[in-house]
């Protein structure tokens, strides 16, 4: 967020708690995007706090995650103390959520898988309609295809990425029998290492798919670890992100730090990931 933004945003999640009781001395910023999340001591509560023109989307991780929690879901909770709502203060969604301290030691593959595949368990058990992991493509492709919305991106690349959205969607997209709920961005930002064990957070990305879409996202080894799962299938959607990743890129209006950087190195990592699949 810009500065000015940050500021309005810190403010707002501060008085929504205190609203409700819960003690802020002091704030941290945690994570800092198009929505940020904040750490609220002494009370130990973690603030989601986004845009208002991001109600629908916390209004939906909020319900994936009471969800969820009743399924018994490796997750991060929400804040028993706030129930399951959104609040919505000076031009922002609020959630607030449980926060939970940092184990240190990175997650084991093993680990990782283990908890994937119970948090999949959850999903299969939860009835929730979420979009299709090929929506996210669609909408990839008209901020590709319009050259309005990333017009910093050539020609080449442009077709480039558009061929390849297509492909990926047609080929993986193609056999839905064995699609399922899933958490939609599990890498390992989201998965946090705690002293209750590894804990999904940021469930807004929920959307349905193969199984195959989330390993994508964990770790290579983690995919070896998890029965039943197609290695040729995590390669192509493996692949597939780092389209995904390219084009919101790409956008006029993404805010990622050293855009510069990751618009190049994104384009260079898709190609080595086609390669990997034996597409080109």
């Amino acid at each position: 967020m810009e500065p000015l933004e940050l500021r309005r945003a810190v403010a707002a999640g501060r008085a929504t708690a205190a609203e409700l009781g819960l003690e802020v001395d002091d704030v941290t910023v945690i994570h800092d995007s198009d929505r940020v999340a904040l750490r609220l001591t002494p009370c130990d509560v973690l603030a989601r706090v986004a845009p208002a023109g991001h109600l629908a989307d916390a209004e939906f991780e909020v319900e994936v995650a009471r969800r969820l929690a009743a399924a018994g879901a490796p997750i991060g909770e929400l804040e028993p103390r706030a129930g399951p709502r959104v609040h919505v203060r000076d031009g922002f969604a609020i959630s607030l959520w449980t926060y939970y301290e940092p184990v240190g030691s990175e997650i084991a593959p093993a680990d990782y898988a283990d908890a994937l595949r119970r948090h999949h368990a959850a999903l299969r058990q939860t009835d929730l309609n979420a979009p299709h992991f090929t929506d996210r493509i669609a909408a990839a492709l008209r901020e590709v295809d319009d050259a309005g919305r990333s017009p910093a991106l050539s020609a080449g690349d442009r077709r480039f990425l558009s061929d390849t959205l297509a492909g990926l969607s047609a080929t993986i997209g193609r056999d839905r029998t064995g699609d399922q709920l899933l958490h939609g961005e599990p890498h390992p930002g989201n998965l946090l290492n705690t002293k209750q064990g590894p804990l999904f957070v940021d469930l807004a990305t929920c959307c349905r798919g193969p199984v195959e879409f989330d390993l994508a996202h964990a770790p290579e080894e983690t995919g070896r670890h998890y029965a039943g799962s197609n290695p040729a299938l995590i390669h192509h959607c493996r692949a597939l992100n780092w389209a995904l990743f390219s084009a919101w890129r790409w956008r006029g209006a993404d805010q990622m730090p050293n855009r510069s950087h990751w618009r190049a190195e994104g384009l260079t990592r898709l190609q080595a990931a086609l390669a990997r699949c034996g597409r080109r």
